[in-house]
């Protein structure tokens, strides 16, 4: 049986990733994925145990002005970051 194919249901949704369970050489590629799918509007939650200093800077640099990276958390071992798509 196949699964449905994800539907967006609102423009102010979060979306979870929790980068701690994806393995780490895939993973700033499986977050270029998941913010690629995000609509206008839409935020991913994006969960980790360290500060990705350099994941950011990567992020700036591929997509400008066009997703906005706040804070939710910043402490250690603790780090949540909302990413918005504008």
């Amino acid at each position: 049986m196949s699964q449905p194919a994800h539907i967006h249901l609102s423009t102010d949704a979060i979306y979870p990733f929790d980068a701690r369970g994806v393995a780490k050489r895939f993973r700033h590629a499986a977050i270029f994925g998941a913010l690629d799918a995000l609509n206008h509007g839409e935020t991913m939650r994006f969960v980790n145990d360290h500060d990705p200093l350099p994941l950011l800077d990567q992020l700036v640099t591929r997509y400008g002005e066009t997703v906005t990276i706040r804070y939710v958390q910043r402490d250690p071992g603790a780090i949540v970051i909302d990413f918005v798509k504008n």
